[in-house]
C-alpha cells in the first residue's frame, strides 16, 4: 500500500537498526514505476517541509532525469522552489556520467548547464567510482542537516543505470553502506526487473525491506513484445496492480495489493476491485473450503439444540456436577415441606473380583518386600 510505503519512510530507522529500504520494480510490460517514485518523493517532500518526518533533507541521486525535470515536478505539486535548498540537494550523475560532456565543453567554452537550475545541484561525472559516490551522497547530506544527530533521506531514480556503471558487488555494498549510516533515516529506489539477471534482483530485493512491483492486469503468453503492443491499444493501459511485501523487524513478512490509475495529474491507488465490482477487503488464502457461511446455514445453526439444552423439557435446566446426584441436589434445593418423604431410587456400584486370587483392598503395600 502506497499510504503505508510513505508512513514507514517517513518514520525512518530506529536507533542501532537499518534505514528502511525500498525497491520499485517495473517491466516493459507497465512501465510506471517512475510515477510511484515521483509520487513517495513528493510525499516525503511535503513531510519534510511540515517537520513531521524523521529525514530532515533529501538527496536525490539523479541518474536517469535531469535535474531540471525534478523543478518541474516540484514546481507543478506547488511547492515552494525558491527555498528548497535548505532541504533537498540533487546529485546529478546524468548530465554527464562519464565526464567525456565535461572535457567537450572546456574545449568549446561552453557554459555548465547544471549552473542554471533552480534547486541545488551537484554534478557527478565518475559514476564507475561507487566508493567516491557514497562519500559524495553522504556529504551532500551532512550539508543539508549539519553535524548534528538529524538525519536525512537518499532517492535513487534508477538502480539499473547503477548497474550499467557499475558492478553488482559494488552497488550491493554501496546500498549497505546507505543503510547502515548513522545519518541516514531511510533509501528508495527504481529497478527495471526485466533489464538484469534474475541473482541481480534478488540480491536487491533482499537488501530491502520493502519491495514494491508495478504490473499489468494480465501477463501476455506470447512475450513482453506482443503484451505491449496489445497494450497500447487497451485502455487498462494506464491501469495495474501495485504489489508491496513489507519485512518486518520480528522477521515476518506482509503482502498487499492495490490498483493504480496514471492520469494526468499523477498516479492514484485505489483498493483492489473483481470483476463485477466488488471491494476485496484483503488477500484471503486460497483453501478447498469455505470460510463463509450462507443465510440457510446460519438458520439451521441456530436451531441446533445443544447438549445442555435439552435437560429439563421445559424447566429449569439442571446441570450435574459430578459430585452429588440430581435428585439429591434437587431435594437440597427444594425441601419438602410434609412429613413424608418420597421414594427414590438412588444408584449403588456392585462389585465382582474377578477371582478369588485378588486380594481385597488393604493398608499394606503391596511393594513393601521389594529391595529397589
Amino acid at each position: 500500500m502506497a499510504d503505508s510505503i510513505c508512513r514507514t519512510l517517513r518514520d525512518g530507522a530506529l536507533e542501532g537498526e537499518l534505514a528502511p529500504t525500498l525497491t520499485i520494480k517495473d517491466s516493459l510490460a507497465s512501465p510506471f514505476a517512475f510515477h510511484v517514485f515521483s509520487h513517495i518523493l513528493l510525499q516525503l517532500s511535503s513531510h519534510v517541509i511540515a517537520q513531521k518526518s524523521q529525514s530532515q533533507g533529501i538527496v536525490i541521486v539523479a541518474l536517469s532525469r535531469s535535474p531540471s525535470s525534478y523543478t518541474s515536478l516540484l514546481k507543478m505539486n506547488g511547492m515552494d522552489v525558491a527555498s528548497s535548498n535548505k532541504w533537498i540537494h540533487i546529485l546529478d550523475c546524468y548530465t554527464d556520467p562519464l565526464g567525456w560532456k565535461d572535457k567537450a565543453r572546456k574545449s568549446a567554452n561552453v557554459t555548465d548547464p547544471s549552473q542554471q537550475i533552480s534547486l541545488a545541484t551537484s554534478s557527478y561525472k565518475t559514476v564507475k567510482d561507487v566508493d567516491k559516490l557514497f562519500l559524495v551522497i553522504a556529504e551532500l547530506g551532512r550539508g543539508l542537516i549539519g553535524e548534528n544527530k538529524a538525519r536525512f533521506c537518499v532517492a535513487i531514480d534508477s538502480l539499473s543505470e547503477l548497474l550499467r556503471h557499475a558492478s553488482m558487488q559494488s552497488v550491493a555494498g554501496l546500498l549497505s553502506n546507505l543503510r547502515s549510516h548513522d545519518q541516514i533515516s531511510s533509501m528508495f529506489g527504481l529497478l527495471h526487473s526485466d533489464l538484469h539477471e534474475e541473482r541481480a534482483v534478488a540480491v536487491l530485493e533482499y537488501m530491502s525491506s520493502m519491495v514494491a512491483s508495478v504490473d499489468p492486469y494480465h501477463h501476455s503468453a506470447d512475450g513482453q513484445k506482443r503484451c505491449l503492443e496489445s497494450s497500447l491499444y487497451d485502455q487498462s493501459f494506464t491501469k495495474g496492480k501495485f504489489n508491496v511485501r513489507f519485512k518486518r523487524r520480528n522477521g515476518r513478512v506482509r503482502v498487499t495489493c492495490e490498483e493504480f490509475k496514471v492520469e494526468p495529474g499523477g498516479i492514484s491507488f485505489s483498493p483492489v476491485s473483481s470483476v463485477d465490482g466488488t471491494v476485496i477487503a484483503g488477500i484471503v488464502p486460497k483453501v478447498q473450503f469455505n470460510l463463509q457461511l450462507s443465510e440457510k446455514e446460519r438458520i439451521d445453526r441456530s436451531n441446533v439444540v445443544l447438549p445442555f439444552e435439552h435437560q429439563g423439557n421445559g424447566k429449569p435446566i439442571q446441570i450435574y456436577d459430578g459430585r452429588r446426584s440430581l435428585e439429591e441436589s434437587n431435594s437440597e434445593a427444594n425441601p419438602i415441606s410434609s412429613g413424608k418423604k418420597e421414594d427414590s431410587a438412588m444408584g449403588e456400584i456392585i462389585y465382582f473380583r474377578d477371582s478369588d486370587d485378588e486380594m481385597p483392598d488393604s493398608d499394606e503395600d503391596p511393594d513393601d518386600d521389594l529391595d529397589i
